[in-house]
């Protein structure tokens, strides 16, 4: 297993990354937030040599809009991780399953060489899902010991603390094995 996190504008732009392989930086939501700290944050990721995820947050309704929006702020480089979050809005919706769907597969055609993954937790998964699609592969959030969230489906990456930030998992042997996967979209 791999360790890694995920930040937003609410973490510093010079998060911590020792013992770290992996990091998933927040980018866009809907069609009308940017992480204002994304650059650095992503720089950080970087100088540190750490395989770069970046995420959008989605909402339901424009949901060709919401892709193009975000793929034209998530930095473009061969190797990166994008993923959508879909979960409940601070307004209590959530985007319908086959609004989730339809934006995976746009981000995959705008974004061909990049691997795309859904960002869900252990609820929605379960419950809200129908369709169990998850373009290149799952990253579940589920509150357990890490590398073991209460699901039967394959899932690749898994937060499983937000406590004293999100943590996360991944199912991968090395950071070379991590790093090969994502180049091979």
């Amino acid at each position: 297993m791999l360790h890694g996190i995920d930040v937003s504008a609410y973490q510093s732009s010079t998060y911590g990354t020792s013992g770290s392989s992996f990091v998933f930086i927040k980018a866009t939501e809907g069609r009308s937030y940017v992480n204002s700290k994304l650059s650095a944050q992503t720089k950080h990721g970087r100088d540190a040599g750490l395989v770069v995820g970046f995420y959008h947050f989605l909402w339901p309704g424009n949901i060709t809009a919401q892709a193009e929006y975000f793929v034209s702020h998530a930095p473009e480089k061969a190797g990166d991780i994008l993923a959508v979050d879909w979960e409940t809005t601070g307004e209590g919706t959530h985007a319908s399953n086959a609004e989730k769907d339809q934006f995976i597969r746009k981000v995959k055609a705008l974004r061909p060489h990049n691997r795309v993954i859904l960002y869900t937790n252990r609820n929605f998964w379960l419950n809200v899902d129908t369709t169990s699609y998850a373009g290149d592969g799952l990253w579940i959030a589920d509150y357990v010991a890490a590398g073991h969230p209460r699901i039967k489906a394959k899932w690749l990456f898994h937060q499983y603390t937000d406590d004293p930030h999100d943590t996360n998992v991944a199912n991968f042997s090395s950071k070379a094995a991590l790093r090969e996967w994502a180049k091979g979209a």
